[in-house]
């Protein structure tokens, strides 16, 4: 099939599904408010132990742990809204668990190697050349936003480890990054256009914090966590369109994308 009738037919039918499971699933947008109300809790908590030399060493676990949770909880939400079409109080209550070790596996993995750079191979680059060092820096955090990009779908769509889950990831987005970056890259431009933020993190699961205790960062935060959600609910779709399908065989079934 050629590429531009198979990108818009996949996403004709993905914008149908992901905006009417949007429209049937709205109160998922009010994570958004929960997950900082919890981040807040958090700091509070991580800053108290701080103060208690004893229990220090026990800050950095906890808030991986409760990082992992809250990640797990909105991907469990994603998750039953594609799968099955609504979530419930409940969902909300168990998702916290549901992927929680394998998200903390993933992110253990993200740690472990970001630790490794900062400690062999920064210290080399800083040494010879100061600014070469910083656009470094920018350049990995770059190709893991790209190369990791459907990191959130691979971990609640994919029944992998941590370390498979992480290289299938990147496999996905080998083999199709021109059907999933194109309608990625018009959301993401949208999302800018819109509220003049920009999302950094692969696994991040809100449109950010508020702009400002204002009326206009208020609605701008709505907005974008408005946005944010259908991003991802769109996301998650095609994922799935694209990771059970090939090319081929969606122009041999493209009656099913109408």
């Amino acid at each position: 099939m050629d590429i531009l009738k198979d990108l818009l037919l996949v996403n004709k039918s993905t914008l149908r599904k992901a905006s009417k499971l949007f429209l049937s699933n709205w109160a998922i947008v009010f994570t958004g408010f929960a997950y900082t109300i919890l981040n807040v809790i958090l700091m509070i908590v991580i800053n108290v132990l701080f103060s208690i030399p004893i229990l220090g060493f026990f800050s950095g676990i906890i808030s991986f742990i409760a990082t992992s949770a809250m990640i797990s909880n909105f991907l469990y939400l994603l998750n039953q809204i594609i799968r099955y079409g609504r979530i419930t109080f409940q969902d909300f209550k168990d998702g916290f668990t549901v992927y929680l070790w394998k998200v903390y596996g993933v992110l253990f993995i993200g740690w472990a190697a970001s630790f490794l750079y900062g400690r062999i191979i920064e210290p080399v680059i800083f040494s010879m050349n100061l600014s070469l060092a910083g656009t470094l820096s920018f350049i990995i955090g770059l190709l893991v936003l790209i190369l990791m990009n459907a990191l959130p779908e691979s971990i609640y769509q994919k029944h992998y480890s941590a370390w498979e889950t992480v290289t299938y990831a990147f496999n996905f987005v080998k083999e199709n990054w021109i059907e999933w970056f194109v309608p990625n890259v018009i959301m993401l431009g949208v999302f800018y256009l819109v509220t003049g933020n920009v999302i950094r993190d692969v696994l991040a699961i809100s449109s950010g914090y508020f702009y400002s205790f204002s009326i206009k960062g208020i609605i701008l935060y709505i907005i974008g966590q408005l946005l944010f959600t259908f991003i991802m609910i769109y996301r998650g779709i095609l994922f799935d369109t694209l990771s059970t399908s090939t090319r081929r065989k969606r122009a041999y079934m493209q009656h099913l994308y109408k």
